[in-house]
């Protein structure tokens, strides 16, 4: 493999030693009547006294920010108003992605709950692309709509707005994309990220912004009845919560702030009241619907929408249209939320085989064209990437090679590379430290349009300019990337040891729920753990292991890593990184690991290091002192023949010194260790008691000579020549 994957760094948090800091975590814990640990999960997160600590950890409706801070929220409240008294046809405009589905259906039932003359659109991605069209409006003018609202879209609209004036249809922009310099003249435009904007939290996904307009709807709606607010907001929240969780936990949004509570209800609404949609939907994604466990209340996770729910939704948009899944939502029956939620599996099925297929063409052209040193965006291009998928992939892509890369597809586009008149629908993602619409920005003129977030952005470019905007792009990363981005980064909270892994660590975790960006799933290392035992799930795909530590046992699941992945065996000494997790099986609680990643322990690595040094060092006529053990006696050899001859007698003939070395040395045993094995193979061959060549570093054939005669290893030129070596030679 020509680039190498990036090798992964574990960058811990928190690091137990600074008094200062350990008090004040201990001081937390003793306030909150919860464990140090926990305490240090919230001083990583922000939350460094009880205080912080405690409204962080409760969910009240109160702590949601008034929505008419937001920009230009009232114009927007008062044109909305405007347009159902004046019996006006709304057209709710959006998004094909989970995010722009949510929203269509959530403004769209609430204006229908109005009483509004409301009807929805959402291009397909195929034919129509991303965003608000000219041809679109022209349709629209044509079925009579006088007001289009814009969700999760339009922030980038400026022509298409002034177009829809010169045709009779009036704007109200909701969105929560980057803005440009330029904002769109429309009624309103409602987007927190407008630098006028004074809303405290930015970072609400283009559903969140919905349910915030909704928010502003109810509160006028309140105040004209003389009725409470706070009842208003509440009913908002029974009603569209789960819609808001659903679209901003697949927009990957950060889980702060009111985020944090909106997911939280939304995900509770799930679990207690899904609408007939959605509970079809977690039905069919739901590995235990055809299992004993079906009949128990099913907790409803982040992770579980976000990798089960939200890529059945989002499919639709990518490989067919955007209105099944709309469809799906708006379900009234189980019998059609049925049929809508199969649907959409089979769609999602389409999608992965699709995926895979381009993932594969994608990494060997990598493989083949690009070159990392000089290269640090990867741009990529084919004729045959369905549109909708490059973006899944491009993630792929990021995060198997750790660098930004970006995916351009030509399908179905007409006309050739001579004419350079095709226009090819780009997706990208980037890493830390390179903002992806900025660097797109840098590359302006050489595109027909672009936008999106800091890591996740798409584009549009001509054919005949793709070879300038790599070059360009790539040009503005050499600039702005620094050798440490490249590296592939995993936060880490904190070192457990093996006492502090318990049931009660496992349930108080649960208190930081929900998880997402901005508050990850907590993230251990353990080092110097020991694999007692290997074993694999049927068909290979995921391992089990058997760990101990300090005489303390636990088992840990490694998904995704199945036989021959692992890098490690049974009887090696291992760090991990890992979740804490509760493992239910037959009401039978117990806690469990889930590995995010393993390698042989930093401790012994560092051990054979520097004692392959002072191998090197002897071999150049270095000394060393009898207590550095380097120096073999006849029953070191013996027990190195006996496992050689075994070996041999089983058929195998080849070893490394590793795998050597943890035979040799197991409970009991008298160590043998790195610098001795090697000088016995050394006297082994010289003697002709075997034959041991190195094929590569520390690894050896070897062939075992069945000898009726013993041969005394004091006769060894070799094993004299190190014993003269030793600095106190007496004791040799």
């Amino acid at each position: 493999m020509k680039n190498k994957k990036r090798e992964k760094v574990w960058c811990e948090h928190y690091v137990f030693g600074d008094s200062l800091r350990d008090a004040e975590v201990r001081d937390m814990a003793q306030k909150l009547g919860r464990s140090e640990i926990f305490s240090v999960l919230l001083y990583n997160r922000g939350y460094k006294d009880a205080e912080s600590a405690l409204h962080f950890l409760r969910f009240e409706e109160a702590d949601l920010h008034d929505p008419y801070v937001l920009a230009d929220m009232e114009k927007a409240v008062d044109r909305v108003f405007d347009a159902i008294e004046s019996g006006e046809k709304i057209c709710v405009y959006g998004d094909y992605d989970v995010d722009g589905v949510t929203s269509v259906s959530m403004l769209y039932l609430y204006l229908r709950e109005l009483g509004a003359d409301v009807t929805m659109k959402i291009p397909k991605r195929e034919g129509e692309g991303y965003g608000v069209s000219c041809a679109a409006l022209d349709k629209l003018a044509d079925d009579g709509v006088k007001l289009v609202i814009t969700v999760d879209t339009g922030i980038t609209a400026e022509e298409e707005v002034e177009y829809g004036k010169r045709i009779g249809i009036e704007f109200v922009v909701t969105d929560h994309h980057e803005c440009r310099s330029e904002l769109p003249k429309a009624c309103a435009v409602v987007n927190p990220h407008r630098p006028d904007c004074p809303y405290p939290f930015k970072e609400l996904a283009g559903v969140g912004v919905v349910f915030k307009f909704v928010c502003a709807c109810e509160m006028k709606r309140c105040r004209d009845k003389g009725v409470a607010i706070v009842d208003g907001i509440r009913n908002v929240c029974l009603k569209y919560a789960d819609l808001a969780a659903l679209g901003t936990i697949a927009d990957v949004m950060p889980i702060v702030d009111e985020n944090r509570l909106i997911v939280s209800m939304g995900l509770k609404l799930m679990e207690e009241r899904p609408r007939p949609g959605l509970a079809a939907l977690i039905d069919a994604s739901s590995s235990k619907k055809n299992s004993d466990d079906a009949a128990k209340k099913r907790k409803i996770t982040s992770g579980f929408i976000g990798f089960g729910i939200a890529p059945r939704i989002n499919a639709a948009g990518r490989i067919s249209d955007a209105a099944i899944a709309v469809r799906t939502l708006l379900a009234t029956a189980g019998e059609e939320a049925d049929r809508y939620a199969e649907e959409l599996c089979t769609i999602n099925r389409q999608r992965q085989i699709e995926e895979n297929r381009i993932a594969e063409q994608a990494y060997e052209m990598i493989e083949d064209c690009v070159d990392l040193e000089n290269e640090p965006v990867i741009v990529i291009d084919s004729n045959e990437w369905q549109q909708g998928i490059i973006g899944i992939v491009s993630s792929k892509i990021t995060e198997r090679y750790g660098v930004p890369s970006i995916l351009v597809s030509f399908y179905g586009s007409v006309g050739s590379e001579e004419t350079a008149i095709d226009d090819g629908k780009g997706s990208g993602r980037s890493i830390k430290g390179l903002n992806l619409v900025e660097a797109l920005g840098y590359c302006e003129d050489l595109l027909v349009k672009y936008g999106g977030h800091e890591l996740a952005a798409g584009l549009t470019v001509k054919r005949g300019n793709l070879d300038a905007f790599r070059e360009r792009i790539n040009a503005y990363a050499r600039e702005h990337l620094d050798e440490d981005a490249f590296k592939i980064k995993v936060d880490v909270d904190c070192e457990l040891q093996m006492k502090d892994l318990n049931i009660g660590l496992a349930k108080e975790i649960q208190y930081l729920e929900p998880y997402g960006t901005g508050n990850a799933t907590p993230v251990f290392v353990m080092r110097d753990v020991t694999v007692k035992k290997v074993t694999y799930t049927k068909g290979g795909d995921h391992s089990r292991l058997y760990l101990e530590k300090d005489g303390i046992n636990v088992n840990a699941m490694y998904f995704g890593i199945g036989e021959g992945m692992l890098g490690f065996e049974s009887g090696d000494v291992i760090d991990l990184l890992f979740n804490v997790d509760i493992n239910d099986y037959k009401n039978v609680q117990s806690v469990q690991m889930i590995v995010r990643d393993a390698k042989l322990s930093e401790t012994y690595t560092q051990k054979i290091n520097e004692q392959k040094h002072r191998y090197a060092e002897l071999k150049n006529g270095g000394s060393y002192c009898a207590a550095d053990g380097f120096v073999p006696d006849r029953d070191d050899c013996s027990r190195v023949y006996t496992l050689l001859r075994k070996e041999y007698r089983n058929g195998n003939s080849l070893t490394d010194t590793r795998k050597m070395l943890k035979e040799l040395n197991r409970a009991g045993q008298r160590e043998i260790n790195y610098v001795k094995l090697k000088y016995i193979f050394e006297i082994f061959n010289e003697l002709q008691i075997c034959y041991v060549e190195e094929l590569d570093k520390d690894i050896y054939r070897f062939e075992v000579l069945f000898r009726a005669t013993r041969t005394s290893i004091d006769k060894s030129a070799i094993l004299k020549k190190l014993k003269s070596q030793c600095t106190d030679r007496v004791s040799q």
